[in-house]
């Protein structure tokens, strides 16, 4: 038991030295520092005590040292492969050896480090005191109920470390932001396990699916084509695309103002209200996100697959790095020659991007190892979204065109924290929720971010040869706290009920073609598993031979049925919630529906639930590795490095010469990253440096007097 209680001690220590050393995992708080202290304890303790029950003393030293060494391995294992990677090692890529090998390549002495024998000289010293007898062994087993209150003792640990943990992050193992959230709360075999268990899963769903499932797929996506409208087909052919991500905004904060203390109306995106009224944008009144525990990477599944994430857990992080996909960036890549790209200041890790993104055929993403960030210019989620658009222009300019690039920002992202500083001055709503209050601050430095990169856009020349598309990815302020929020929107909080909650689910959805003049307003009922085919029609490209569940919103073909992905749904006509009714012009819920509102109810239920289960078919089975009929050549992520990206922009340049199409070739090969202008909330605004002055002066008289 001595002996037990060292080698759990050293694995410790070698765990936490690996956490602090070679591990980003971005510990935000005192919690999360213990949390981290203590994790690797209880695996640790359950995993040695196997040797416990080992019955002759001598195999139960050496079982013992066999399990601390493939522990050791798996901890040393792991810390080359963050070192080229900045993510852990999962068990497919466990078992396939060789990918990783060659991911490394020639550059794998170079992940070694100095100071990497401290993984090992434990064991080895371990070892040579045992061999010399200066560690001298019990000549008894120990007692099987010792051994089983050992493991006993684990367990009862590891169900405190993962309640703090369920505490700290709710659902950390249903809604897998990021392999670094399992590591930093519940430690590297916890990640291996709950890995494996994924896996497992998925392999299964696939080894049960086979070829004939297709049928049923392609008879449901024939039927529920919707042919492009002629007069949108290539009304965008041949341009850039632009998509701007507008981090948790609903469209009830587009046109809105809000009332300071003093009665003083503030417009909150004064910016994108001009834009969705611009006779260049074509925005969408009724749009709806179809979101679900992946939040985030849900939208984006949503929009560059068209089709919905899975009903439980992320498809980023469950099937992301698994299945092939037929995404938007390939169908662009091969069908119209576009370069892709995503943006993106938090760490590539996150919602597993980094894997995810090669399996969609995206060529390049800059993640927050490309960006400079600090303490001052981000939070929690990342680079904060002013700093963000201006560093990413540096990689933008390098780009061929056409490119297919998408702009992830962070900073309207719950909790909503105050700005502080120069950024400080947009009103605070006064209600008893802080997260609401601090919301509407967050969407108007949302707001001028995207502004000052929309002149860039235009200083620069992009902006004449580009679609812009616009788009909010899910609810800020969550159906819990919308009856703190009834009262701003001029609603009583004792009538809120389901109906108005459903309604709150509106997103932003624009298409900003400039010089197109023939833009507006429009009233189509929308999701998000439609902007695809939407988009991929304004570009020219046909969809009747992709497997895509989403509608051309532009097409009178389009059935104008949102489906959310708990089986609810929305209409131009009604609002339907589980078995309840709603009007959606008296918001009033029909009791006593008639036999033909019922049956028509029921019709589109029945479209909803087909809709879903295709979807669910089409990812679980990954049935899309069957499909040959879109012409597209299979995704090989092998093929795809997120390293030294800039370098290799640069190489393609200098390789293509007058040929090349680059905005830097362009400008004669000079950057325009000076173009780029940028001012802080107070720059814009110097009459809130006067009331700062005042408030604070006003506090320290206060604060005097007393």
């Amino acid at each position: 038991m001595g002996f037990f209680g060292l080698m759990v001690l050293l694995f410790w220590v070698k765990n936490i030295f690996a956490y602090a050393v070679d591990f980003h995992l971005g510990i935000e708080s005192i919690i999360q520092y213990f949390i981290l202290f203590i994790n690797p304890i209880a695996t640790t303790m359950f995993l040695l005590a196997i040797a416990l029950y080992v019955k002759k003393p001598k195999r139960a030293y050496i079982t013992m040292i066999v399990i601390y060494a493939l522990m050791t391995l798996l901890v040393f294992s792991n810390v080359i492969y963050y070192r080229e990677f900045t993510d852990f090692i999962t068990i497919n890529t466990m078992l396939g050896a060789g990918k990783v090998s060659s991911g490394l390549g020639e550059s794998a002495l170079r992940l070694f480090r100095p100071y990497d024998f401290i993984y090992w000289i434990d064991i080895i010293a371990v070892i040579g005191l045992l061999l010399t007898k200066k560690i001298k062994l019990e000549d008894k087993p120990v007692r099987p109920r010792v051994a089983f209150a050992v493991t006993s003792l684990a367990i009862l640990m590891f169900s405190i470390n993962l309640s703090l943990a369920e505490s700290n992050r709710p659902e950390l193992l249903k809604r897998t932001f990021s392999r670094d959230h399992i590591v930093k709360y519940l430690g590297l075999p916890v990640f291996t396990v709950y890995d494996g268990v994924q896996t497992y899963k998925a392999n299964l769903n696939r080894a049960q699916a086979s070829e004939n499932d297709l049928v049923s797929i392609e008879e449901y996506v024939h039927s529920h084509y919707a042919k492009p409208n002629d007069a949108m087909f290539g009304a965008a052919k041949g341009r850039n695309v632009i998509y701007v991500h507008l981090e948790s905004l609903q469209q009830f904060v587009i046109d809105y103002k809000l009332k300071d203390e003093n009665g003083v109306e503030h417009e909150v995106t004064p910016f994108l209200n001009s834009l969705y009224h611009s006779q260049d944008t074509y925005s969408f009144a009724n749009s709806f996100h179809q979101v679900k525990s992946g939040k985030t990477s849900d939208a984006e599944t949503l929009l560059e697959d068209s089709f919905f994430g899975l009903n439980q857990g992320p498809l980023f992080t469950q099937l992301g790095d698994k299945n092939t996909f037929q995404a938007a960036p390939a169908i662009l890549e091969q069908k119209a020659g576009y370069t892709s790209a995503v943006f993106h200041g938090n760490a590539g890790t996150f919602w597993n991007r980094n894997e995810t993104y090669k399996h969609l055929g995206y060529n390049y993403f800059f993640d927050s190892s490309y960006y400079d960030v600090n303490e001052n210019n981000s939070f929690q989620y990342g680079l904060h979204d002013k700093p963000f658009f201006q560093q990413s222009v540096k990689y933008l300019e390098h780009m061929q065109q056409p490119f297919y690039t998408k702009f992830i920002a962070v900073s309207n992202h719950y909790p909503y924290s105050e700005f502080k500083g120069d950024e400080f001055g947009f009103p605070i709503a006064q209600t008893k929720d802080t997260t609401i209050n601090g919301y509407f601050a967050t969407a108007n430095y949302l707001d001028k971010s995207v502004e000052e990169f929309f002149n860039y856009l235009k200083a620069s020349g992009l902006y004449e040869n580009s679609m812009i598309v616009l788009y909010g990815d899910h609810y800020g302020i969550s159906d819990s706290r919308n009856v703190e929020l009834a009262q701003l929107l001029g609603k009583d909080p004792e009538e809120w009920n389901d109906f108005d909650n459903a309604q709150m689910q509106r997103v932003p959805l624009m298409f900003h073609i400039p010089g197109n003049q023939k833009g507006s307003v429009q009233q189509t009922y929308a999701g998000q598993v439609d902007v695809l085919p939407t988009l991929l029609h304004l570009l020219g490209v046909p969809t009747d031979n992709f497997l895509q569940l989403g509608q051309d919103l532009f097409s009178k073909d389009n059935e104008q049925i949102v489906a959310f992905r708990n089986g609810n749904f929305v209409t131009p006509k009604y609002t339907v919630l589980s078995e309840n009714i709603y009007d959606n012009q008296t918001g009033e819920q029909l009791l006593d529906p008639t036999p033909e509102v019922q049956q028509e109810v029921d019709q589109m239920r029945e479209k909803v639930r087909e809709q879903l289960s295709t979807s669910d078919a089409l990812t679980n089975g990954d049935l899309l590795r069957y499909y040959t009929n879109s012409g597209l050549k299979e995704v090989d992520p092998k093929t795809y490095n997120y390293k030294n990206q800039l370098e290799r922009l640069i190489t393609i340049e200098k390789e293509k010469g007058d040929k090349s199409t680059s905005l830097f070739s362009q400008h004669g090969n000079k950057s325009t990253t000076d173009l780029y202008q940028t001012k802080t909330y107070k720059e814009y605004h110097p009459e809130a440096n006067q009331e700062s002055s005042d408030k604070t002066e006003a506090e320290h008289t206060d604060t005097t007097q007393k």
